[in-house]
């Protein structure tokens, strides 16, 4: 009996090896979302540039929109942050930020400096709307449909070949939806 208890931390060291092992393929980005196929969830929160000013879902309904969780912290934030300047410029959907775990006066310093691609920037200082959307980091970018419902949540970098391949073409769909429906 005594000799079987001594395979006991070995058998424990080779379940856990195999199970971050196993996690070391895994795509953070086709993680599940529980949000995917309902309503963005209610919120009161803050705007980034005014303390004064509440923004809530019910602001963004009515159009097809994105959701992109971001911080002045999060390195690939900043990597991804040019892109979605070029589609702020480029009118193409409007995007709302929400601006994670940060500090107010840092997130409004760099979004000055390097542009602001947001239509409204959401304050979210404790992470609230972020762990209701389901967020397991920043960068996440969420697509809303003109319903205020979430079809689409990708984890990490969004850049060109991500926007063509998963994002442009659910964008067109959304839209011919909303068209069909008599919505803009």
């Amino acid at each position: 009996m005594k000799r079987a208890a001594l395979f006991v931390p070995l058998l424990v060291f080779l379940g856990l090896s195999v199970f971050l092992f196993k996690g070391l393929f895994l795509d953070p980005s086709k993680l599940d979302s529980v949000l995917v196929g309902k309503p963005v969830p209610t919120f009161e929160l803050e705007s980034l540039e005014n303390a004064n000013m509440k923004i809530t879902n019910a602001d963004l309904e009515g159009k097809v929109y994105l959701i992109n969780v971001w911080a002045t912290w999060c390195p690939s934030c900043k990597y991804e942050h040019p892109f979605l300047n070029q589609l702020q410029r480029q009118g193409v959907i409007e995007i709302y930020g929400v601006n994670y775990r940060d500090e107010r006066d840092l997130a409004i310093r760099y979004l000055a400096q390097s542009g602001d691609p947001y239509t409204k920037n959401i304050f979210d200082p404790q992470g609230t709307l972020a762990f209701d959307m389901g967020v397991y980091g920043a960068p996440e970018t969420f697509v809303v449909d003109h319903n205020g419902v979430v079809r689409h949540r990708f984890a990490g970098v969004l850049e060109p070949q991500v926007w063509a391949r998963d994002f442009m073409p659910l964008i067109q769909q959304i839209r011919a939806e909303a068209a069909a429906e008599g919505n803009s």
